[in-house]
């Protein structure tokens, strides 16, 4: 599966392993993906999210109600 956060679009971001004696070769900065569980009671039954770290804390302060609707306004599959 890819690296990103359904809710936030966090990606991977790309650059440069720099080494000792300063040769450069490719890496990935990919995000803190956690699968995550949450009870969507309008539809009454779970909704499994990959979420990033900060889109958990994001689902923590908006609701899991919002956020389906925001991932959904985005063209996401819940």
């Amino acid at each position: 599966m890819s690296a990103h956060c359904m809710l936030t679009g966090a990606r991977p971001g790309f650059g440069n392993h720099i080494s000792f004696s300063h040769r450069r070769t490719s890496r990935r900065f990919d995000p803190n993906i956690q699968s995550k569980r949450y009870w969507l009671a309008s539809e009454g039954r779970y909704v499994r999210l990959r979420l990033s770290a900060k889109g958990i804390r994001t689902v923590d302060t908006i609701g899991v109600e919002a956020a389906v609707a925001r991932i959904r306004a985005r063209g996401g599959k819940v």
